[in-house]
């Protein structure tokens, strides 16, 4: 279990993520691209007191349009010139830093009429939103600190096999641990016998799309475990 102080700085950076992510919504346009949305959302992480990322030199991975399908790693990304347009579906996962604190946060944004809505009349884009928003609070109510992390990938990936969509993820995982050096992240991944009690905070984080759909939806969030063995949300 983290500690009070852990706590307090991993919520102080992820709520100024949330808070990036929530005035991108009111200000992304019809002319803006992957490049420009990253650009803004760095701008504001920056303004806010975290210029820093712990992922790849990659602050903002934005994917849309032709590639809101696409699941690629911040080592290899770099962000196209391709417009939202009047429809489109736009993810936006952030990853900012303060000394070994993470902030790690991404959401999906349904464009119609040139504008994100946060009530599309597309099915699709409803569907998505609405599976990704209750697939998180299941979790959070069903999942015990003696879960596994490849407890978790399966329940997830049954229920994204269930309601008729198919997990995105290159690595076909749904989240990781969230530490202090990159490279010694534990993945949601099959057979992983790590307990979620043995790590101080983790991320949920599936990637999907629609079985003959078009659009790719994400949300994430980062979860700990209070003193009572409560799942919380950061």
């Amino acid at each position: 279990m983290p500690t009070a102080s852990q706590i307090n700085e991993h919520r102080k950076i992820q709520a100024v993520a949330k808070s990036v992510l929530d005035h991108l919504s009111e200000i992304i346009t019809a002319q803006d691209t992957e490049k420009s949305i990253a650009d803004k959302a760095y701008e504001m992480m920056r303004i806010n007191g975290y210029p820093e990322t712990w992922y790849h030199n990659c602050p903002a991975l934005v994917l849309l349009g032709s590639r809101s399908c696409v699941s690629v790693s911040g080592s290899n990304y770099a962000p196209s010139d391709e417009t939202v347009g009047m429809s489109n579906l736009i993810t936006v996962d952030l990853s900012p830093m303060h000394q070994h604190y993470w902030g790690d946060c991404a959401r999906s944004f349904a464009v119609e009429k040139g504008r994100v809505t946060s009530h599309p009349q597309s099915l699709e884009f409803q569907n998505g939103l609405h599976f990704l928003h209750h697939m998180h609070t299941t979790m959070q109510r069903i999942v015990k600190p003696s879960t596994t992390f490849g407890q978790l990938f399966d329940w997830a990936n049954m229920r994204i096999r269930q309601n008729g969509f198919v997990n995105l993820d290159y690595r076909n995982n749904v989240g990781h641990s969230i530490v202090t050096n990159r490279d010694d992240r534990e993945y949601i991944q099959a057979y992983n016998q790590l307990k979620l009690e043995d790590v101080a905070f983790f991320s949920f984080e599936p990637f999907v799309r629609l079985k003959g759909g078009h659009w790719g939806f994400k949300r994430e969030g980062i979860f700990y475990f209070d003193q009572q063995g409560i799942l919380e949300e950061l």
